[in-house]
């Protein structure tokens, strides 16, 4: 059938090639005719069949044959070239010869369109106006709709104001365009969205977090996949290669012998990807594709921070750490820090072309409180690597007076330097472990920070989760303390922290005697309404 179809098209661009010449008073050279003659069921109408002569040079006169194409069981009816000249007025056909797509008619489109399925008919709707008009084609998405939940037991309630939604009386032709595209997407979206949402209404009041998430994501079979796209073209897909899951974020690496060097990527995609389970009939089907995350580390934030005998380690924010080795410069391994807020949506109700957009909720304006917005904070603050937690706390009632308001920031102390008691120790080394296929290792003084802050209503203002490292200080922090001092920081559009700490060679153990959180004053103003 594939043949048949290319034969087909080629054998109709050679015709427009011909009459192009024609046009312009030069005369084709004569080539033997070697493509397969269509059959009666592959007459096409358009703007190629009008100007042709048979083989006695008599002139064929235009008619409207019917299109009567079928694929994948879906049948046109023969009145589609009129209903597409009346709904698509507008379209007008390039004669350019550079876009040779636009100069098919919309019902050839149409044809190729219709062995696409859901996912590939979104992703080509982005490609020009003429594909994002025609992918929304009631016929195609019909057939999609039918051949899906064709006898669902689950039906999605009409919504507001869609009058009786009866779709075995209305004719297809006459909903309007893109109805069916909604509907598919409502059904497949709705049948799961209200089950595992149900199961992330139970709240962690430490995290301001769902507890059942790793929960979800296990029971609903959804994994990760990462696109690494090359400057010369190439790209490569990976499976990851482990997950860990801890508290508040999840640790995806990827691994393998395919990568690229580290200069040679142009951007990497990650993708959440719910698979079909073994015992399903959809089993075969590729998975619905959800992008997170799409980074260009030419442009993105990007720094070293951590190497060892063989490999060296950067991070593009936010959450990606690339270790490459050291003597070629070749990516060993991908690691990406995702966080649990809202990361089952970002897996899930995203599409593949654009990241799931997380809806606006601003607490209530509480006119009568002149300090809403500077306190009431709750922090959940984890250190911790591939295996191990290094440091876990939850700090509440923090809070900024406006005299305390630093270079438009807001400053929350969690951990104040000058008081004794809230000074605490690591529980274990800072390091961050790595594989990659055979070999291992680790990098000293690097780890990973997973961070929640909570405003005053426990609702989540400012979640992140990525690699951060250690750097020693050549002056002393705490006066009290004689040994070594370090310091930890980390910085990205939402907010900063800084970290204090003091190696105690008595003990071979770190002590934290400092952290403070910094949060842009605009977020706050924006966040409750304010003008600090």
């Amino acid at each position: 059938m594939a043949a048949g179809r290319g034969a087909f098209l080629t054998s109709y661009l050679e015709g427009l090639r011909r009459n192009s010449n024609v046009n312009c008073g030069h005369t084709a050279p004569a080539r033997p005719h070697t493509f397969r003659k269509p059959g009666p069921d592959r007459r096409a109408s358009g703007p190629g069949s009008n100007g042709q002569t048979d083989g006695k040079g008599r002139k064929n006169q235009p008619t409207a044959a019917p299109c009567s194409f079928s694929g994948n069981g879906r049948r046109w009816p023969e009145t589609r070239i009129q209903e597409y000249n009346a709904d698509f007025p507008q379209m007008v056909i390039s004669q350019s010869e550079e876009n040779v797509m636009e100069r098919l008619p919309p019902e050839i489109l149409l044809k190729i369109l219709s062995y696409l399925d859901a996912s590939s008919l979104s992703c080509i709707s982005h490609v020009c106006k003429i594909f994002h008009q025609l992918a929304d084609d009631n016929v195609i998405w019909h057939e999609i709709y039918m051949s899906d939940f064709g006898n669902p037991t689950w039906r999605t309630k009409p919504a507001a104001g869609d009058a009786a939604l009866e779709v075995d009386s209305v004719p297809v032709e006459r909903w309007s365009a893109g109805h069916w595209k909604k509907m598919y997407f409502r059904v497949v979206t709705g049948q799961d969205v209200n089950k595992w949402r149900r199961e992330l209404r139970d709240v962690c009041p430490n995290t301001g977090l769902p507890r059942r998430t790793e929960w979800v994501l296990r029971n609903l079979n959804v994994s990760w996949e990462l696109t690494v796209c090359g400057s010369s073209g190439q790209e490569i897909t990976m499976e990851p290669s482990g997950a860990l899951f801890f508290k508040s974020s999840a640790i995806v690496n990827f691994s393998g012998e395919r990568f690229l060097e580290y200069h040679q990527i142009r951007n990497i995609q990650l993708y959440g990807v719910r698979k079909e389970t073994l015992k399903s009939p959809k089993a075969r089907r590729p998975g619905w594709r959800s992008l997170i995350l799409k980074l260009e580390p030419r442009t993105c934030v990007c720094w070293c921070f951590g190497s060892d005998s063989l490999i060296r380690l950067r991070h593009l924010q936010p959450g990606v750490t690339i270790g490459t080795w050291r003597g070629d410069d070749t990516v060993a391994f991908i690691m990406v820090t995702l966080h649990f807020h809202k990361l089952v949506e970002k897996c899930l109700l995203g599409s593949p072309v654009c990241p799931y957009s997380e809806p606006v909720d601003l607490p209530p304006v509480d006119n009568s409180d002149p300090e809403l917005g500077l306190h009431g904070y709750s922090l959940h603050f984890v250190l911790h690597n591939t295996g191990t937690e290094i440091m876990s706390g939850n700090f509440r009632q923090l809070c900024c007076r406006t005299v305390q308001i630093q270079d438009g920031l807001v400053v929350l102390r969690a951990i104040n330097l000058n008081n004794f008691s809230q000074h605490r120790p690591l529980s274990g080394n800072i390091k961050l472990p790595w594989k990659s296929n055979s070999l291992k290792g680790s990098v000293e003084n690097c780890c990973i920070m997973t961070l929640t802050l909570l405003d005053e209503f426990q609702k989540p203002f400012w979640c992140v989760s990525s690699s951060i490292f250690t750097v020693r200080t050549k002056w002393p922090l705490a006066v009290d303390y004689g040994d070594e001092h370090f310091l930890m920081n980390f910085h990205n559009p939402e907010g900063r922290v800084k970290m204090k700490l003091v190696w105690l060679e008595e003990k071979k153990q770190f002590f934290v005697v400092g952290l403070v959180v910094y949060v842009p004053v605009v977020k706050v103003n924006k966040r409750f309404s304010r003008a600090y």
